[in-house]
């Protein structure tokens, strides 16, 4: 049987290639990997013709991805550094590369992206049409639209983000309840904007149809944008987060009866108390469908650190069954990241990640972290570096102050607890002169 999607595949009871790679990868039964897929509680974003993709495997039983967001702009044009960027994502370990890209050479850029990456790739084709085309929001058709989708798609990209939740219904919404930061999403405020001036239906809600046809086409998954994501905690929880979200459900539904896969993607800025009771309710209302969030940011006082206010709401998600995370870097709200923004970013999200699969049992989750510990009890320091996350930092720390004892370090020195309890153990008298 030839088929189109891995959906449709799993439904028809097939073990694709990508199905088999990402259960070994797992270390999960193949045969319960197909089922999660068929039934949608695992996308596998994988497009026909991205050709040098390692597939990846997003949501119910699996580890916890992370996507990194890099792009050119218009203030920011410089072709190669955004592939050298890429290039340490992808050495770093992000299983995912969003192409952000709104200015300039996007086409050449993102299948240069695409040739050169075994992470999965996504975009958000809206941002495209406004650099593309270069035309007045008011001005662009829904054909425009439809077809820069489909250019995409063609170009090799796994997963799209479509901002098709945000209707008029949605919009109204917004408008009658207020919001202290209103849209703080690129991709919603710009279809809110193109509503408001054409006094047209959102098109990728209006013709959804259309986009399944393509999707199911180049096995695309849908990321499904929240564009009434909240931008502060104050809008967190709000009436029209959870209508968009009950939207998002319904168009889920759809996208699975044509054996297109689906992501939901969530909040945004959001206090650690509600955190928990959202991803339950997302999980719900979008009938497991993996979850991608980002962050959340668990407090809005901490530019120039929202790394690190990502990183907790991150963890805090995926304990509670959020699947994959947006990386968030310290420039966040500030400027485009550089290259040590972005790295800053990619090991405060793996953290997250990580420790939400030690929090949800994930198969494996706890080995390393046992390694770690064993290198530790026996001052093994190379085997740390090895082990950590980042692999650079430590090293360049211990470099910076060299002890004396040279199994130890410059905090205790002979006094070292574990030096210390291993001569002991060992029966030998530990000195401290």
């Amino acid at each position: 049987m030839v088929f189109k999607t891995q959906m449709e595949a799993a439904r028809n009871g097939i073990l694709t290639e990508e199905i088999k790679k990402v259960a070994e990868k797992e270390s999960m039964d193949p045969n319960k990997l197909m089922g999660l897929v068929a039934e949608g509680r695992v996308a596998i974003p994988a497009n026909k013709n991205h050709k040098g993709l390692e597939p990846e495997g997003v949501g119910e039983g699996l580890r916890t991805k992370i996507n990194v967001n890099l792009g050119i702009s218009r203030d920011c044009r410089d072709f190669e550094a955004e592939i050298e960027k890429a290039k340490k994502a992808i050495e770093m370990g992000a299983e995912a590369i969003m192409d952000l890209s709104s200015y300039g050479k996007t086409r050449e850029f993102r299948c240069k992206l695409v040739g050169m990456s075994k992470a999965m790739i996504g975009t958000v084709p809206m941002y495209d049409v406004i650099g593309h085309l270069d035309k007045d929001l008011g001005q662009i058709s829904v054909k425009e639209l439809l077809d820069v989708v489909k250019v995409h798609a063609e170009d090799g990209v796994d997963f799209m983000t479509i901002h098709a939740g945000i209707n008029r219904k949605t919009a109204e919404r917004l408008k009658n309840n207020g919001r202290l930061t209103n849209i703080v999403s690129r991709g919603g405020s710009l279809i809110y904007a193109w509503m408001e001036i054409t006094g047209n239906e959102n098109p990728f809600y209006e013709y959804f149809d259309d986009l399944l046809e393509v999707c199911r086409e180049y096995d695309v998954t849908i990321s499904l944008g929240d564009a009434c994501r909240p931008g502060s905690i104050n809008d967190a929880t709000d009436a029209c987060q959870i209508e968009e979200l009950i939207t998002l459900g319904e168009l889920t539904k759809r996208a699975w009866e044509k054996d297109v896969q689906v992501m939901i993607e969530g909040p945004g800025h959001m206090a650690i108390s509600e955190i928990q009771a959202n991803m339950v309710l997302q999980k719900r209302l979008c009938h497991n469908a993996p979850f991608y969030v980002l962050g959340p940011l668990v407090t809005d006082i901490a530019p120039g650190y929202d790394h690190i206010t990502s990183a907790i709401g991150g963890a805090i998600a995926a304990a509670n069954g959020a699947d994959f995370l947006c990386y968030v870097t310290p420039a966040e709200h500030l400027r485009l990241p550089d290259l040590e923004d972005m790295k800053e970013g990619i090991v405060a999200a793996k953290i997250a990640a990580h420790a939400a699969d030690i929090a949800k049992g994930v198969k494996g989750s706890r080995e390393q972290d046992y390694r770690m510990s064993l290198a530790r009890r026996n001052l093994d320091w190379e085997e740390m570096f090895k082990l950590a996350i980042d692999k650079e930092k430590p090293r360049k720390y211990r470099e910076s102050s060299v002890p004396e004892i040279e199994d130890s370090c410059t905090m205790c020195g002979k006094m070292c607890a574990v030096r210390t309890m291993n001569k002991i153990m060992c029966g030998e008298r530990p000195t401290f002169e």
